[in-house]
């Protein structure tokens, strides 16, 4: 009985380290195989995300480069808005410099009446 024992455990201990050793083959093989479909998975992922940040600094610049734009038109529509009332001011330093009461007054007269004019028509 002691020799069919021997065998019994010499032949599991012989077998079992060729099963443990497929065993571990094949797990190690799927964990591999499943490390890699992750990795795929995540890839994919990664270059949605590249993709969509790519986009959006693309759709950022052409904001960018649109509000330049306006700025700039802003700016220039600025510039000649002060060439026109230093034009202004100089001519009611010309009036002032008269010391003309008449001058004067017509001229705040035609200014108060413009003024009332365009307010009636806007309102």
């Amino acid at each position: 009985m002691n020799s069919r024992r021997d065998v019994r455990n010499n032949r599991a201990a012989l077998f079992d380290g060729i099963e443990e050793g497929g065993i571990r083959a094949s797990s190690l093989y799927s964990s591999h195989e499943i490390d890699e479909q992750d990795n795929e998975r995540a890839l994919e992922g990664l270059e949605d995300r590249v993709s969509l940040l790519k986009r959006l600094s693309g759709d950022i610049n052409e904001e960018v480069d649109s509000h330049n734009l306006m700025l700039d038109r802003m700016g220039n529509d600025m510039d000649s808005s002060r060439g026109v009332l230093s034009g202004t001011m100089d001519r009611f330093k010309m009036v002032f410099e008269t010391k003309s009461s008449r001058r004067m007054l017509t001229l705040v007269a035609s200014f108060v009446v413009i003024f009332l004019i365009i307010y009636y028509l806007t309102r």
